[in-house]
């Protein structure tokens, strides 16, 4: 397969999820050395970018008497209530600085509507607004997508569900992806469901070991 068609693609590695940020992710950081050293390897990397406006209706903060954890509906979907997170022209909505970005083609915004979430990088979580990945990577003959980023059990379960139902070939490297864990068991599940839907789950060494370079990867 020629590597061109080949894309890593890098989940909302943003300080809101990293420890100390609004919705940090236990060990979320731990991630950002495994990424770098998996872009040395691809030519196409794309990233995603959780950016909500300040209204948006998965925020506790913006329903009086409820809050974080406690379930609404919102755009037809039982919606979960968040802490405040990766709000525009905030800090917490920035990439770690930590990340490597300069190989970057492209980032893809997503949760703009303040009427309906999106975990996914492909369609908020309704499937009413698309973010444009979906064309993008069509475009551009991309066939072979390899997802890490945060967080594994929500936006990174969510874009490789719907990156295997458009007709992907998809990996997760799960040394380069952590869970929420809301619960104790969500990562692990969020592995299960992934498995069951076609999704093959490798690590990173498995890439290293293959010397993915732009003249040989099988």
């Amino acid at each position: 397969m020629n590597q061109k068609r080949s894309a890593l693609l890098i989940v909302d590695v943003q300080k809101d999820f990293l420890p100390g940020g609004t919705l940090g992710v236990k060990d979320g950081d731990r991630i950002i050395a495994v990424i770098n050293t998996l872009q040395q390897q691809f030519d196409r990397i794309i990233a995603t970018q959780d950016f909500h406006p300040a209204n948006h209706k998965s925020f506790a903060s913006n329903h009086s008497g409820k809050q974080v954890g406690e379930f609404i509906e919102l755009g037809g979907q039982q919606q979960i209530l968040w802490p405040d997170h990766c709000v525009q022209n905030t800090e917490g909505t920035k990439f770690s600085e930590e990340l490597e970005q300069s190989k970057w083609e492209k980032i893809f915004q997503k949760g703009m509507n303040a009427e309906v979430d999106s975990y996914s990088g492909f369609f908020d979580n309704a499937k009413m607004g698309d973010t444009g990945l979906n064309d993008y990577l069509k475009k551009e003959e991309i066939s072979r997508l390899y997802i890490t980023g945060l967080a594994q059990d929500y936006c990174v379960k969510f874009t490789a569900l719907d990156a295997v139902n458009l007709g992907f070939e998809t990996y997760l490297i799960a040394d380069a992806t952590r869970p929420v864990n809301l619960s104790a068991a969500d990562g692990d599940q969020a592995i299960q469901e992934l498995k069951a839907a076609g999704i093959k789950i490798i690590a990173s060494k498995e890439l290293f070991n293959c010397k993915y370079t732009s003249k040989d990867h099988v």
